[in-house]
Order: C-alpha cells, then structure tokens, then sequence
C-alpha cells in the first residue's frame, strides 16, 4: 500500500465516523466540534488530488467561519434540546419516509453511473503544468473578471443594506462626530466659571 493511498482510507475514515458522529452526538456542542473534524479531513482528500484550493476554502470558509458560527450561536442560545425532542416521535414516519426517498434517489444515480469512453485519458491530458490555485487565479482574473467583480459589487450592496436594516438610533445616545471634534476650539471645550471665594459651585 501506497503512502498516498494510506492516507486516503485514514483521511475518509475519519470523515465518515465524524459525519455520523455529527448526527448523532447528543450534545449540540459536540457535533459541531466533529463537523469541523469532518471538514479538515474532506480538505485533507481535496489535497491528495491536487485539488489544493478547494482543500483551503474548506478550511477558511467552512472551518473558520461558517462551523465556529454554528458554535458560538449554539453556545450563546443556550436552546432546550430537551423540549425539542418532546415531539420526535410525532415526525418520525415523516422523517424515515424522506430518508427513504433520498436513500433511493442516491442509490439509483450511483448505481447508474458511468464513464463516458476516453474522459480519464482527456482530462489527464488536459492537467495544467501550474498548481490549481494558480489555474483557477488565472481563469477567474481574465475570462470570469466581470462576473467576479460584479459578485462582488453584489455582496457589498448586500453588507450595506444588512448594516443599514439593522441600525437603530437612540435616543439620549452619545454619538461620535469626528467633523465636530476636528473643529473644536478652546472656547468650546474649556468654561471658565469664576466662583466666589468661600462658595462652591
């Protein structure tokens, strides 16, 4: 056995006993600890096939935003697990009868599956002498540049109108004005009160 190959079964080994380790930990906490295990070990195949920047954006995205998300809204909710799973059984018929469909659906388009003649040897030949990150770097900045940016432009449309939604003003609020504080002058920020002697304020 190869070493390439050892790490395979050890990378989707892992990757299978922490997805269902995901379904089926109690703790909420827990499974979101095995879905992060999940991801670095689906990076870990990503990167035995070359694929090396899908392996990072699994790790970056998914590890580092989109899992710790899940693990700190889990966190601070502070949900009654116990109370939600009052009505399991209630759903459970529905609940195996959809797993059943998709059980099906999964078996007939993998048992259907094949290779069309001569599609292993085109894209063997058809690999780039460059790594992948590269590869994809230079399709996305030439052929795909304006649809990138106007993804872009798209998802910053989209941070503004969140921020604005959810801004309240309040009242009897100090606010910072930079303008303001810029223009300050000694007579604004200084008052001389001239106080007799023996009396206070």
């Amino acid at each position: 056995m190869s070493l390439a190959a050892l790490f395979f079964y050890l990378f989707a080994g892992v990757a299978v006993a922490s997805a269902f380790m995901v379904i089926s930990s109690r703790n909420p906490v827990h499974s979101v600890l095995f879905l992060i295990l999940t991801f670095v070990n689906a990076s870990g195949l990503f990167i035995l096939i070359g694929a090396e920047y899908i392996a990072m954006l699994l790790i970056v995205v998914y590890v580092g935003a989109v899992a710790v998300l899940f693990l700190f809204v889990v966190m601070m909710l502070d949900v009654d697990f116990v109370e939600l799973r009052q009505g399991f059984l209630q759903y459970l018929p529905v609940g195996v009868l959809v797993g059943m469909v998709f059980l099906a659906e999964l078996v007939l388009v993998v048992g259907s599956w094949t290779f069309g003649a001569g599609v292993t040897g085109a894209v063997t030949s058809a690999a780039p002498e460059v790594s992948n990150a590269v590869a994809i770097g230079r399709v996305l900045y030439t052929d795909y540049v304006y649809f990138f940016q106007a993804a872009g432009f798209i998802l910053l449309v989209a941070m503004i109108g969140a921020i604005v939604l959810t801004l309240r003003h309040k009242e009897n609020v100090k606010r910072q004005s930079i303008p303001v504080q810029n223009a300050r002058t000694k007579a604004m920020a200084i008052d001389v009160v001239k106080v007799p002697s023996g009396k206070g304020l």
